[in-house]
């Protein structure tokens, strides 16, 4: 029995790209039904709008001098 995927053949390639294929679209699958299920609590926010003010520049200069 050969063990290294370099030298397998087309189909056995080809059959372990479809389960990865599909390990990754169950995975996806689980993942979303989860994220989904948990939706059910409503979030309450505040109407506060912070709005940018003008720019402004700020400089600090901690540099020691050594002569």
């Amino acid at each position: 029995m050969n063990y290294s995927l370099l030298g397998a053949d087309r189909s056995t390639q080809l059959k372990i790209a479809l389960v990865a294929l599909v390990a990754v679209v169950a995975v996806v699958a689980v993942g979303t039904r989860i994220s989904d299920a948990g939706t059910g609590a409503q979030v309450r926010t505040n109407d506060v709008v912070v709005k940018a003010g003008k720019p402004a520049k700020y400089t600090v200069r901690e540099i020691s001098t050594i002569q």
